[in-house]
């Protein structure tokens, strides 16, 4: 009798119906998205023949490197255009990373006068169309010394990237306790000590998701790769892109168009994997205290 007290009531087909739908759905959403990446990836190794006479065949039978060897030279090599990535994404995510992380914590964790003006005009910089002022930045840039230079397209991004990097910061130490803070102080830890024994490892799913943009608007950026960069041994993947894809007379390789595109999808492919379960906690960090 006891046993048939409890026994736990079955769902009704309807809910068993809406989730196999969700399933479906869910499937679908999933294969529409997936699908061009399989596709270049796919294209990228057909020889360079095939894939120009038919680009929209997915599979071939002949398993080639032809089209990542014709990489190699178009302008200096898509090695030399990888490294440059590289730098500027690298450089980009450890800049981004040593000022927003200060910058939120003190934000969140201190008050001072004029605090929430000063944040609503960094806040007010996203707001800023990039394209309508390049030619400030360029002249910027040119004083500076820094035109052509790598270095200097980092300070660009980094300059970009801040806004919502100190937004997200602010967030994730939002969502610690102050109490932890409290007790630190008792013992006597510097802010120093806190922020970086306390506060980084409870905030490092925000860490990570500021560090993940960081390198992804860096690594895909194209508009001011182009116009800040004159050296073609500085150049970076997405302008290689850009002059495969206009070819010789306008013919355009596709076989080395998709290398290419292979070639600068696969680490933001693997950082995204890496970092997934830190992105979603992050973007939702200090949404529930």
């Amino acid at each position: 009798m006891d046993r048939m007290l409890h026994k736990p009531a079955r769902k009704p087909a309807s809910e068993h119906l809406s989730f196999l739908g969700f399933l479906l759905v869910a499937l679908l959403f999933a294969i529409f998205f997936i699908m061009p990446i399989v596709w270049s990836f796919a294209n990228s190794f057909k020889p360079a023949a095939e894939a120009l006479a038919n680009p929209a065949a997915l599979f071939s039978k002949t398993f080639s490197l032809e089209n990542y060897r014709r990489l190699e030279h178009v302008g200096a090599g898509w090695y030399v255009y990888a490294g440059n990535s590289v730098m500027i994404a690298v450089g980009t995510v450890m800049l981004t990373v040593l000022i927003s992380v200060p910058a939120g914590y003190g934000f969140s964790k201190f008050r001072f006068p004029g605090q929430s003006l000063l944040f609503i005009l960094i806040m007010a910089t996203m707001m800023i169309p990039f394209q309508s002022i390049l030619t400030p930045l360029f002249l910027i840039l040119k004083v500076l010394k820094l035109q052509n230079s790598l270095f200097g397209l980092v300070l660009i991004y980094v300059t970009f990237q801040l806004p919502f990097s100190i937004f997200m910061m602010r967030n994730a130490f939002d969502a610690v306790p102050k109490a932890l803070i409290e007790a630190a102080r008792i013992d006597g830890a510097s802010q120093a000590t806190i922020l970086r024994r306390i506060m980084l490892p409870i905030a490092l799913p925000g860490v990570a998701t500021v560090a993940m943009f960081a390198f992804l608007n860096s690594w895909n950026e194209f508009l001011a790769a182009l116009i800040f960069l004159s050296d073609q041994n500085k150049f970076t993947l997405p302008i290689m892109l850009v002059n495969v894809a206009s070819g010789i007379y306008g013919i355009i390789d596709w076989g080395a168009l998709q290398a290419g595109i292979a070639v600068t999808m696969l680490p933001c492919i693997l950082l995204f994997l890496l970092l997934q379960r830190y992105y979603v906690r992050g973007l939702t960090s200090g949404a529930v205290k």
